[in-house]
């Protein structure tokens, strides 16, 4: 879902964003434009969007529709190891951000 037709379905959600600016896979890449934007129902912490523009954008968005398509949840993603660096820490950066949580975050 996209943050507006989220805000339609919910009572309440929560954001998190995390910029490529800040990841070190996309700063050795010298690719640093975009971000990705994590969606969650604030209630139930269930992801229900994802949005990333960036470096290799196609190929990380398989990895939100994973979350999307199994109903995870911040919990559950919280407990998958990400490798660094990779782009797809930006993932889990931007879920930690749902909680304020994402150290990397400027």
């Amino acid at each position: 879902l996209t943050e507006q037709k989220a805000k339609e379905e919910f009572e309440e959600i929560i954001v998190g964003k995390f910029p490529f600016s800040a990841n070190g896979k996309a700063l050795g890449l010298g690719s640093t434009f975009g971000f990705v934007k994590t969606i969650a129902d604030a209630k139930s912490h269930k992801i229900i969007g994802m949005h990333i523009i960036g470096p290799q954008a196609t190929e990380l968005i398989a990895q939100g529709g994973i979350l999307l398509g199994t109903d995870s949840t911040i919990e559950d993603v919280k407990k998958v190891i990400f490798a660094h660096p990779t782009l797809s820490e930006a993932i889990m950066e931007s879920v930690e951000d749902l909680e304020k949580l994402a150290i990397h975050k400027m």
